[in-house]
């Protein structure tokens, strides 16, 4: 399986032909999504859900699909009759030949007084990859690679070593990065990677590795 990173929390994977991509938003490059065979998003933040990203890869491939919760999928399907299919929490399925289920229901705390929304986490081929959205969700099976939200207004770094000590992966890649300048990027990669205790690794947006 391959894994490219594109810009902020969008990623792309690759397997057999076949490209699964996570939060084509609006902090990703626009052609994000393009040659999509299904196109997954946590939830309806812009920085993770784009109507025009989407539209553009469902509209270059007609038989695209999109997987995601219910606050979005009420908000495209009708412009995609048949191609939306909703999940929450506990489900499993299969989207461009990638085996997937849904981890988690709420997004993480950005302040008390603002309403949560719902997120749903993917973890992919048995969990060879989890991608949570905007939430600390820790999967109940093992997890090779893990997607981190590393910088967000809604965590701390305190927050994210332990989530990685938590979640315990083999290997944890950097996303929601967008607002991480670049000063302040070896400050997170000495403290995350001596503290965390799993291998701590960064892609620049387009990048790509073999998992």
């Amino acid at each position: 399986m391959k894994l490219t990173k594109m810009s902020h929390s969008c990623v792309r994977l690759e397997k057999d032909g076949r490209v699964l991509v996570v939060d084509p938003g609006g902090f990703s490059e626009e052609d994000a999504a393009v040659g999509a065979d299904a196109v997954l998003v946590t939830h309806e933040h812009p920085d993770h859900f784009d109507e025009g990203r989407l539209r553009t890869a469902m509209e270059a491939n007609p038989a695209a699909e999109i997987w995601t919760l219910k606050a979005v999928a009420d908000r495209v399907s009708a412009a995609f009759p048949g191609r939306v299919h909703t999940v929450g929490h506990g489900d499993a399925f299969t989207a461009a030949g990638f085996d997937v289920q849904a981890h988690g229901e709420l997004h993480a705390v950005i302040h008390p007084d603002i309403p949560r929304i719902t997120n749903v986490g993917y973890l992919v081929e048995g969990g060879k990859l989890f991608h949570p959205g905007d939430a600390l969700t820790v999967p109940d099976q093992p997890v090779g690679t893990l997607m981190l939200p590393v910088m967000a207004p809604w965590n701390k770094i305190s927050e994210v070593i332990d989530y990685v000590r938590e979640v315990r992966p083999q290997r944890a890649y950097d996303i929601h990065d967008a607002l991480l300048t670049d000063l302040a990027r070896p400050i997170y990669d000495r403290q995350i990677g001596a503290l965390g205790g799993s291998e701590h690794l960064r892609l620049a947006p387009r990048d790509a590795v073999q998992l």
